[in-house]
Formats: structure tokens, sequence, C-alpha cells
């Protein structure tokens, strides 16, 4: 009888650990506190599960991970789900994760609070990042389920309130495995497009973990990169997620976001109603009081005085032409008194009238003689009287 054990290789016998281990834990789930994450640049996704007394190491691969609706943390408690596997190269078990999932709502709030922690210390949340949210958006992006009752709850509200504005969906998952990438690539797809004013990226209600894609980092820092304003429009009015805290604008539900995205046309066409009756009325209000102050002006002393002056000119005028006259006649009087007197004395002095009285003149050789002296013996002269002329020789 032989008692010698058997020798094993390494390899053989880690081999045949590997076929009994395999083989005994099939489908399995464990649960434990996650530690070591790491997600390689191959994809894959390497961890370690452990609790108070134990750990195991764990591994997901990379055509699994994009399944994940939510990011392990180091200190998640979760529940994986999956096979038990031998690493040969190392010797050891682990466990071949098919699956991740938090242990309950207080796994994704504490994974909630981390994130937002370390995104608020970054200044993701400043208020002095966010874009304003253009008044009238001629075209807006909605990104979010192509099947859900938040499309259609905000094209209605969209149509109704701003018809002009044109409305761009783009289809996304909203929950499950895929959709924070989704999400994330199509807000960058917007941006890369360049055409829209604003866009709302959100969906309707649901449990945390309906909503958890919204709490993605990728989402979260795709929100924060964009150059289009974004308004975050997740869940109901009492949910939050850190799409919120990013986006520009948040509304607490798609339908308020349809509302805070576009003016209301009823009510621009009331105000541009009332500026127009307001601005008629002020012009009417206007031409009112300017004239009154014309009428003011015309019946003031200032504006009458010229008015006043010619009339006083005018009437002074006619005084003048009053005096003017009787200077004349008077003029004209005393100067024809004047004329009648110089006629007569003129008449008075007339030779012919004091020829007339009896005397006459002496001519010689046609020189009026006035001094009898120079008159000599046998100077022959003319006697001129009133009424003929006589020759005469002086003796």
């Amino acid at each position: 009888m032989n008692n010698h054990p058997l020798v094993f290789s390494v390899s053989d016998l880690t081999r045949r650990v590997k076929t009994h281990l395999e083989g005994a834990f099939k489908n399995i789930s464990v649960e434990g506190e996650l530690s070591n994450c790491k997600l390689h640049s191959s994809g894959h996704f390497y961890f370690t599960l452990k609790d108070e007394h134990s750990q195991i190491q764990g591994v997901m691969w990379r055509s699994r991970v994009s399944g994940l609706f939510f990011t392990p943390e180091d200190g998640m408690k979760v529940i994986a789900t999956g096979n038990l596997a031998v690493y040969e190269v190392r010797g050891v078990y682990q466990i071949d994760a098919v699956q991740l999932k938090p242990m309950g709502v207080g796994e994704l709030q504490l994974a909630f609070e981390r994130l937002k922690q370390k995104l608020a210390a970054e200044g993701l949340f400043e208020a002095s990042h966010k874009k304003p949210v253009p008044g009238f958006p001629r075209r807006i992006a909605i990104v979010t389920s192509p099947t859900g009752a938040a499309i259609r709850d905000m094209v209605n509200i969209l149509g109704r309130r701003f018809p002009v504005a044109e409305l761009v969906l783009v289809p996304v998952k909203v929950q499950g495995a895929g959709a924070a990438p989704e999400i994330a690539t199509a807000i960058r797809d917007c941006n890369a497009f360049g055409a829209f004013d604003v866009m709302i990226v959100g969906r309707g209600g649901g449990s945390m973990e309906d909503l958890w894609a919204f709490n993605e980092e990728s989402v979260a820092r795709a929100i924060y990169d964009s150059e289009i304003p974004v308004i975050s429009a997740v869940g109901h009015e009492i949910d939050y997620t850190i799409a919120d805290f990013v986006a520009d604008l948040r509304a607490p539900t798609p339908s308020a976001a349809a509302e805070l995205a576009v003016p209301d046309s009823a009510e621009l066409v009331e105000i541009v109603r009332n500026y127009h009756y307001t601005c008629g009325q002020l012009i009417r209000d206007q031409i009112a009081a300017q004239r009154s102050n014309i009428m003011s002006l015309l019946q003031s002393y200032s504006f009458n005085r010229p008015v006043d002056l010619l009339r006083q000119y005018g009437q002074r005028l006619d005084e003048l032409q009053r005096v003017l006259g009787r200077v004349a006649i008077q003029v004209l009087s005393s100067s024809g008194d004047a004329l009648r007197s110089l006629r007569q004395r003129l008449v008075s002095l007339n030779p012919a009238s004091v020829l007339e009285r009896g005397y006459a003149i002496v001519y010689r050789a046609d020189e009026v003689v006035t001094d009898g002296n120079r008159l000599k013996q046998r100077d022959r002269v003319e006697l001129k009287f009133h009424d003929a002329t006589r020759p005469a020789v002086i003796e």
C-alpha cells in the first residue's frame, strides 16, 4: 500500500480548485462594502468587496460596466451578483460580477452627497458660471426620452406659449444602464451643432434609482461644459439631482421647464397692446399739454406784447398823420399868405405899375439912364411911358 500523498503542480492544483469552485458557486449574490475601486484604461472595473472580517476581490468586464446605472465608489455598500472565478495566474478567487446594485436608497444618497460635495468644492455649482436663459429663444433642444409623458407635456406647453420657437428632440435613455453616457453625449452633441439658444435636459418623476442617471458625474460635467444655457427638468418638485445644481436654471418639473424656457405669446400680445395704448395715451397727453402751453403763450402778455406794440405804433402813426395834416395845412396857409404878400410887393414894385402912375423910363442906346448928369446936350434918348415910347433930344 502506497501512503505517499499525491503531488500536484501549482497549475494542476489551481485548475482543480478552479473547476470545483466555479462549478459550485454560480449565479451568487454577495453583499459588502466597496474598496479599492478602479476603472482600468481597458474599461474593466476592479474592486474589493469586504465586511467586518473578510474580503474578496471582484472584477466586472468592460461589456458589463456600461450597464451600470451608477458610479461605484469606495465605501458604498453594494450587492454583487455573478459567479465565483479563480484567477489562475495568482491563484486567487474573485467575484466575476455580472451586476452591481447599491444596498438600498441609503447608499445612493451617500453617493449623491459625496459627488455633490466634490463638485461643489470644484466650483461647478457657483452662480458666476451660470449663463442667462434667453428671453426669446428661436431653437430649443430637448434632451429626454422620446416616449415619456414629459416630452408630450413640454411640446404642448412650448407650442401653446411660443409657437414660433423650433423644437428639436434629442432622444436618449433617461434611466437604467447606459443612460448617463447617452445624456452626456447628447449634451455635447448639441454644443457641437451649436445652433441652439437653450437646452432642456430632464425626464418625468420616479424613484431615486430611476433618476440616478442625472446624478452621474459625466452628466454634471457635460452640463457644466455646455456653452448652451441648460435648464434641468428632472422628476417632481421635491426631487433634486446633481444636474439641478450644475444647470444654469432648475425647473421643478418638465412642464415648468417649458414655461421657463419661453415667454407666453398671449402675454406678449397683451403687453404690446398695453404699450400701444400707453404710448398713444402719452402722445395724446403730450399733444394736449403742448396745445395748452401754446394757448397760454398766445394769451400771455409776453406773446401779445408785439401785437400790442404794433397797435400802439399804428395808433401813433394815425396821430402823426393827423398832426402832419394840420401842420401841412398851416404851412400851406402861411405860405399862401406870404406868397400873396410877395406878390403884392412884386406888383407894387413892377415898373409897369410905376409907369401907370405917370412916371417914364429914359433909355439911351437901349441903356436905362438912372443918372441925369450922364446926359449931354443933343443926346438922343427914348422915353418909355406905360402905354408908348417916344423919342426925344436933350436941349
